[in-house]
């Protein structure tokens, strides 16, 4: 898998900008439409996250949840490629958080340094956009109360991280599924 070139990243840029702008312009009958969909997009893939975590008797299912709502998009290719920047970010916040924690947990500078390590491997291997995600991570591993070693929570919030986003590419997989089949509309770029 190659990494997107500047130009290609401009192009996505100026598309999600552009339909952005296109959906302002609708007519609030449309937006409400539109909005009502999402909602219901999201708060499916959430609480099918949560009911898979809970069933599975993750300690922190919300985590699931709360990733299916954050990389829930409005067109399946935008879900898709948020949740690789949620996993990416995820996977290098829980490497550094779990060394964090094992060299100098309950240490701030020891935390700021972690944040900034898992910021920093981000934009290093030119995975920018999961650099933020990677950050919120390790201060996850660092200063939300969990149970067992830093190796478990690691491993516990990647988890559930993943779990998190297949729930919600698969939610929005059948959303774009019935809008194409049912409704007639094309899928979304």
């Amino acid at each position: 898998m190659s990494l997107p070139t500047d130009s290609e990243r401009t192009a996505r840029a100026n598309a999600a900008n552009s339909l952005f702008a296109f959906l302002k312009a609708l007519p609030l009958g449309d937006r409400l439409i539109e909005g009502s969909v999402m909602a219901v997009q999201a708060v499916a893939g959430a609480s099918l996250a949560f009911g898979i975590g809970h069933w599975l008797h993750a300690e922190q299912a919300f985590w699931a949840a709360i990733t299916a709502i954050a990389v829930s998009q409005h067109s399946y290719i935008d879900t898709r490629n948020l949740s690789r920047d949620q996993f990416i970010g995820a996977m290098v916040g829980a490497i550094c958080g779990l060394v964090g924690a094992a060299f100098g947990a309950g240490h701030f500078a020891a935390y700021a340094a972690t944040v900034a390590a898992a910021i920093l491997v981000c934009w290093t291997v030119n995975v920018g956009s999961a650099a933020r995600l990677g950050g919120i991570t390790a201060t996850i591993m660092l200063l939300v109360p969990g149970i067992g070693s830093p190796w478990d929570r690691a491993l516990l919030r990647l988890g559930e991280v993943t779990l998190g986003t297949i729930c919600a590419l698969l939610v929005t997989f059948i959303m774009a599924s019935i809008e194409k089949r049912w409704l007639g509309r094309p899928e979304k770029a």
